[in-house]
C-alpha cells in the first residue's frame, strides 16, 4: 500500500512517527518535499503542497491507494501558522479547493482528513502564540471559559440569561484573537461540508490542548450541533488530540484495506478510567474509545475475545507534570499497571501500553519497572508523551499497524522494535529524564529556542544519555544505537532520535 501524508508539521512525531507506522504495516509513506514544509512559526509554501499534491500519481503501479490530509497545514500552513499568520477567511477556503480538485481527477482517490480545534493556552508563553500572548494569555483563555458558561446560559435559560464576559486586555487585541479562532472554525464548518459531500471519506477534529471549559470546548458544541444535523455526521470523529493525528489516520488507512481490529481496553486501578487528564475535556476512558475507532478498530462486545489490548496507566492530574519538576509516583498504581500488562502479554494479544500517568513524560517508575520484569519490550507500542491524547494515539497507531502487518503477512518486526525503542527513550529517558534534569541549566527554565552553542552541548550531552539508557534496557545480542539527535524547533521541548541496529 502506498499512502500520501500531508503532515501537521515538520517535527518527528509528525513526520517520523507516522512514517515508523506505515513501515511496520510493510507499506510505503509518501512526504512532501522538505522545502515545502513548515519550520517552527514560518508557514508551509502552501502553493508547493498543492503542486507536490496535483503531482501524486492517481493510477497505474505506482499510485496512490489513500491520502492523508491536515488542514491546518493545507491551509495555514501548519499548527503554530494556523494561529498566528493573517489570512482572511476568503484566502483560507480557497485553499480547501485543492481536495476537489484532487477528488475530481481521481474519483476512486480515498482522503481522510484532520482538522484541529484551535487551543488557547492557559499561560503567558507566547512561544507557539501570537506575540501578545506573553501580556494576556491568561486572560485569553480565561475569555473562552466564560464563554463557553455563556454558550451553556444561552441554551439552559435563554439569551437574556448569558452577558459579555469582559476581558482585562485591549479591545484590538481581543478582536485579533477571535477574528483569527473565527477564521478557523469557518474552516471546521467547511470541512464538515468536504465529508458531506464526500469529497473526504473520513474527518477529524481533533482539540488541541484544551479543557472542560474553553474556547475549544465550545466550539466542539457548534460543531456537534451541525455534525448532528447532517446526514454523515455521525461518521464525523471528535476528541482531544493534535500532533498524534497523522499516525492514527495513517494507521485508519493501513487498517482500512485489511478489516477492523478488536480492541479491549484495561486499566491498573478501578476509577481510574474516569478520570479526566491534564489539557483534556473528557474521561480518558472516552479518549482510548475514540483513538481506536479513529484508527479504524472498535472495541471488543463483553464476552468476546481481542486482537489488541490497550493498558492505560491512568492520569493522577492533581500530581503535576513534567514540565519542570518531577511528580511523584504512585508505587500502588505502578504496580496495578505491571500486573495489566503482564497480564494482557500472557493472553498472547498484541499490547499497547498508554502511559498518561502525567503530561509531558512517562512514568520513570512504571517503565524502568517494566525494563526490570522483562516486560517493556515484549510491548507492541508504547505512549507517554505530551497530552494524553499524544500518547493514546501513537500507542494506538503503532499497535494497529502490527496487527495489519501480521494479518497480511508483511510486518515489519524490526520496524516495530525501531517504533518502540524511539518512544520510550523520548518518552521516558528524555522527557521525564535528561530533559527534567537539562530544563534550567542548559535551556533556561524555558521551551523558547536557544542558540547554537545551547544546542550543540544539549545534543552531546542527550546523546549519551540516551544512548545509556538504551544500553541499560536491552537484552544481551540486542544491538541497536542512536544514530542522531536533533532539536528540530532548537528547544528542549522535543527531540528527533534516529536509531540503528547494528
Amino acid at each position: 500500500m502506498r499512502i500520501a501524508l500531508v503532515p501537521l508539521d515538520e517535527r518527528p512525531v509528525n513526520v517520523d512517527l507516522p512514517r515508523q507506522v506505515a513501515a511496520i504495516a510493510g507499506a510505503e509513506l509518501l512526504l512532501p518535499p522538505t522545502a515545502a514544509m513548515p519550520d517552527f512559526r514560518r508557514p508551509a509554501d502552501v502553493a508547493a503542497l498543492h503542486d507536490w499534491l496535483r503531482g501524486l500519481p492517481a493510477d497505474g503501479d505506482d499510485r496512490i491507494d489513500r491520502l492523508v490530509v491536515c488542514v491546518d497545514t493545507l491551509v495555514h500552513g501548519g499548527i503554530i501558522p494556523a494561529r498566528i499568520t493573517t489570512d482572511t477567511t476568503t484566502t483560507a477556503l480557497r485553499r480547501l479547493d485543492v481536495l476537489r480538485e484532487l477528488k475530481s481527477a481521481a474519483p476512486a482517490l480515498r482522503i481522510t482528513a484532520a482538522s484541529l480545534i484551535m487551543r488557547a493556552s492557559d499561560s503567558y508563553s507566547a512561544v507557539e502564540e501570537p506575540a501578545y500572548w506573553s501580556d494576556f494569555g491568561r486572560e485569553l483563555h480565561a475569555l473562552g471559559g466564560a464563554l463557553h458558561y455563556a454558550l451553556e446560559a444561552d441554551v439552559t435559560r435563554g439569551e437574556a440569561a448569558a452577558l459579555t464576559p469582559s476581558i482585562a486586555a485591549p479591545d484590538e487585541v481581543r478582536s485579533d484573537f477571535e477574528r483569527r479562532r473565527l477564521r478557523n472554525h469557518t474552516i471546521n464548518l467547511a470541512a464538515l461540508t468536504l465529508h458531506e459531500e464526500r469529497t473526504v471519506e473520513t474527518l477529524t477534529l481533533t482539540a488541541d490542548d484544551t479543557a472542560p471549559y474553553s474556547a475549544g470546548s465550545a466550539e466542539q458544541v457548534w460543531l456537534r450541533h451541525w455534525a448532528r444535523a447532517l446526514p454523515r455526521g455521525h461518521e464525523v470523529l471528535m476528541y482531544p488530540g493534535a500532533d498524534e493525528v497523522g499516525a492514527v489516520l495513517v494507521a485508519r488507512a493501513l487498517a482500512s484495506g485489511v478489516g477492523v481490529p478488536v480492541w479491549r481496553i484495561e486499566c491498573g486501578e478501578p476509577d481510574g478510567l474516569d478520570r479526566v487528564p491534564n489539557f483534556e475535556n473528557a474521561p480518558v476512558r472516552a479518549s482510548l474509545t475514540r483513538q481506536i475507532v479513529a484508527a479504524g478498530g472498535r472495541l471488543a462486545e463483553p464476552g468476546e475475545p481481542a486482537d489488541l489490548v490497550v493498558v492505560a496507566h491512568a492520569p493522577d492530574p492533581a500530581r503535576g507534570d513534567f514540565f519542570g519538576a518531577r511528580p511523584d509516583s504512585d508505587p500502588a498504581a505502578t504496580q496495578g499497571t505491571v500486573d495489566a500488562v503482564r497480564a494482557a502479554l500472557d493472553s498472547g494479544a498484541i499490547v499497547a501500553l498508554a502511559d498518561v500517568r502525567f503530561s509531558n513524560g512517562g512514568d520513570p517508575e512504571l517503565v524502568d519497572r517494566l525494563a526490570d520484569d522483562g516486560l517493556l519490550l515484549r510491548l507492541a507500542s508504547y505512549g507517554g508523551w505530551n497530552t494524553a491524547g499524544n500518547a493514546i494515539g501513537g500507542a494506538v497507531a503503532q499497535a494497529t499497524a502490527l496487527w495489519v502487518g501480521r494479518t497480511l503477512g508483511t510486518a515489519d518486526e524490526p520496524a516495530v522494535r525501531e517504533a518502540l525503542l524511539t518512544r520510550i527513550l523520548d518518552d521516558r529517558a528524555y522527557q521525564s529524564g535528561t530533559r527534567l534534569a537539562m530544563h534550567a541549566a542548559e535551556f533556561g527554565g524555558s521551551i523558547a529556542p536557544v542558540d547554537a552553542s545551547a544546542q550543540e552541548a544539549a545534543i552531546i550531552r542527550i546523546t549519551r544519555e540516551l544512548s545509556d539508557y538504551l544500553a541499560a534496557i536491552l537484552p544481551a545480542g540486542d544491538t541497536w544505537r542512536i544514530e542522531r539527535v536533533t532539536l528540530p524547533w532548537r528547544r528542549s521541548f522535543e527531540i528527533g532520535l534516529q536509531l540503528r541496529a547494528q
